[in-house]
């Protein structure tokens, strides 16, 4: 190292001390591939969609015998499965899902790194490794590297994102434009994008921040009358170039569906259903009026259409008297008759069930339409996550609370809640103390996806993990000043461990 200085700088002391980091991460990672969760079913239509697009030309699905094109998912992370099975399947005699992980895995691994990297830069050195601990070992973006679902990828996109726009407004402090930083964040936009439809969030906020975020100049003066406009012009060639590079990727998918369907959808629908395709709305919103919990979710939003539901399993909640829920239990029956909405039914019950839910609307609106999707978000971002964690060897009971069925499972859910509850307090403290780089650019990125997500009829925990890489951050720079000398932000410490924020370094 001596003999190498280009290497010296790169690799410092600070940063070799990242190895076993990053190492630990990748142990972790492999373990939960090792011992995966069960195969989505998701999975196997993500694969049908990529393969038919590749092999046959038709982005679709086959019903019966009939291949036909279909909007119910977007095209990034079917075309990576069915790209892992073109070029791994011949090599690895089909055992081509190994190499799909490895590079979920790697994937999630590198965008740990870039958040330390951010950390590193727009922080101090010690919150850089930090932030690279709470990446590497934390277990909820970790448990997605072996499971054939879009999560890996996306928080990768984010990771990428953030790392990105904060070396584009890094230089914009000292009045350069680093074109090359804003073309990679509009990539990594462009495929959060591609990946799912809510990376549109990640577009917005990026974009956004690369406006607003420029350093206002001193008054102008009569030898530079124009100086105060620079950086306004800055901030939209900046975001302008941004918004080309991330909306590029997305040109023929929009074109596919208005030449396909004559509709312009440049992500994908609400609902995930193809043109003429009936969506059962009635239910859904009779659903989104009580329901809160995971469990209630896996109990009867997903056997609506397939299985019978039981009144059961319904909260108390779901019932505002006792002939309410009377009027419940025979719409339920009437339903589970023919245990699925059936064509020659499904009007009529929706129409009945889309009823009840208007007179419980009528009821209690304020509860209907803010206290039940606030808890329903709650739940996603508090709950233990255990169904990243319930494999074939450690099945996790849905109701892991029942602690005399399985002590083991309880206890184990119960260290996942605390672990995911410390992620989010930190976070919330860093952004309270004021120590998060770029707070309304990351924390709207977390304000605007928690507003989505109560849209939704139903609660998924899954769908709260693209805001770990800010979570992650957030909780770095709560935590570094209790071990570390706390610096304050945009303040250098005058050492090599800091030679990163000179212009061109590594990181």
């Amino acid at each position: 190292m001596r003999n190498l200085p280009f290497l010296s700088a790169r690799f410092s002391p600070a940063k070799r001390r990242w190895i076993p980091w990053v190492a630990a991460g990748a142990l972790l990672r492999l373990l939960l591939i090792v011992f995966p969760r069960p195969f989505d079913d998701d999975a196997g239509i993500y694969l049908e969609l990529g393969h038919n697009l590749l092999h046959r030309g038709t982005y679709g699905l086959v019903h019966g015998s009939t291949l036909t094109p279909s909007l119910f998912r977007l095209p990034g992370y079917p075309l990576f499965l069915a790209g892992m099975e073109q070029i791994f399947s011949p090599l690895q005699h089909g055992n081509w899902w190994s190499a799909a992980v490895a590079v979920q895995a790697v994937a999630d691994l590198a965008g740990g790194v870039l958040l330390a990297a951010f950390a590193r830069r727009h922080l101090s050195a010690s919150a850089g490794e930090v932030v690279l601990a709470l990446a590497m070992l934390c277990p909820f973006t970790a448990a997605y590297a072996g499971i054939a679902m879009t999560e890996s990828l996306s928080i990768f996109a984010v990771s990428l994102g953030l790392y990105a726009t904060g070396r584009a407004l890094d230089a914009a402090k000292t009045g350069r434009r680093e074109n090359w930083a804003v073309i990679l964040a509009g990539l990594a936009a462009g495929l959060a994008m591609l990946l799912r439809p809510d990376g549109v969030l990640l577009f917005a906020v990026l974009a956004a921040g690369l406006f607003a975020y420029t350093d206002r100049p001193s008054a102008p003066t009569s030898a530079a009358p124009n100086q105060a406009q620079r950086p306004l012009r800055s901030g939209f060639i900046s975001a302008t170039l941004f918004c080309l590079v991330a909306l590029t990727p997305l040109a023929p998918w929009t074109w596919r569906n208005w030449s396909t369907f004559h509709l312009f959808q440049p992500l994908a629908p609400r609902h995930c259903n193809d043109p003429g395709e009936r969506v059962n709305l009635g239910v859904n919103r009779w659903i989104s009026t009580w329901l809160v919990e995971y469990t209630s979710t896996a109990n009867v939003f997903w056997n609506v259409g397939t299985e019978s539901i039981d009144i059961d399993d319904l909260p108390a909640r779901a019932f505002d008297s006792p002939q309410q829920r009377e009027q419940t239990r025979l719409l339920l029956d009437d339903y589970n008759r023919g245990n699925a909405i059936s064509p020659g039914l499904s009007l009529e019950i929706d129409a009945r069930f889309a009823a009840l839910a208007a007179e419980r609307i009528r009821s209690h609106p304020l509860r209907c339409y803010v206290e039940v999707p606030l808890l329903r978000v709650a739940d996603m971002l508090l709950r233990p996550r255990t169904e990243a964690f319930s494999t074939a060897t450690f099945p996790v009971n849905l109701y892991w609370w029942h602690y005399g069925e399985d002590p083991a499972q309880t206890a184990f859910a119960a260290l996942l809640g605390l672990i995911n509850l410390g992620y989010v307090a930190l976070a919330a403290w860093g952004f309270l103390r004021r120590r998060v780089p770029w707070a309304w650019m990351l924390g709207g990125y977390v304000v605007l996806r928690c507003l989505l997500l109560t849209t939704l009829e139903y609660s998924e925990p899954r769908y709260t993990l693209e805001c770990f890489p800010i979570l992650i951050v957030a909780a770095g720079a709560a935590l570094t000043p209790w071990l570390k000398r706390d610096i304050g932000l945009g303040q250098l410490r005058p050492n090599a461990d800091d030679a990163h924020h000179a212009p061109g370094a590594a990181l």
